[in-house]
């Protein structure tokens, strides 16, 4: 799912290959050391979270605060909404 990372005063586009209540797995370009503090942006989430390892393009974000469970379900509708949407055009 396509999101918005927002590290040291910018923004940056990244996708969200995983996610739960207490983080995501980001695919992102950025060379972000852990233990940097970022906000995730999605549309109908933003959190506050830290970076807590990256490996090749890929980033592990733990949020500040757990996220609600009906928000992960919400998100994960989101999701499958987007990719049918997606495969519907090819």
């Amino acid at each position: 799912m396509p999101a918005f990372l927002q590290a040291d005063g910018e923004r940056h586009a990244v996708q969200i290959l995983d996610l739960s209540a207490g983080g995501a797995k980001l695919d992102c370009a950025l060379g972000l050391p852990t233990g940097t503090a970022v906000v995730l942006d999605c549309g109908t989430l933003c959190r506050t979270a830290v970076v807590r390892w990256k490996s090749a393009g890929v980033v592990g974000l733990c949020f500040d605060s757990e996220l609600d469970p009906r928000d992960v379900s919400d998100l994960m509708e989101r999701s499958k909404a987007l990719t049918a949407y997606r495969n519907g055009r090819e």
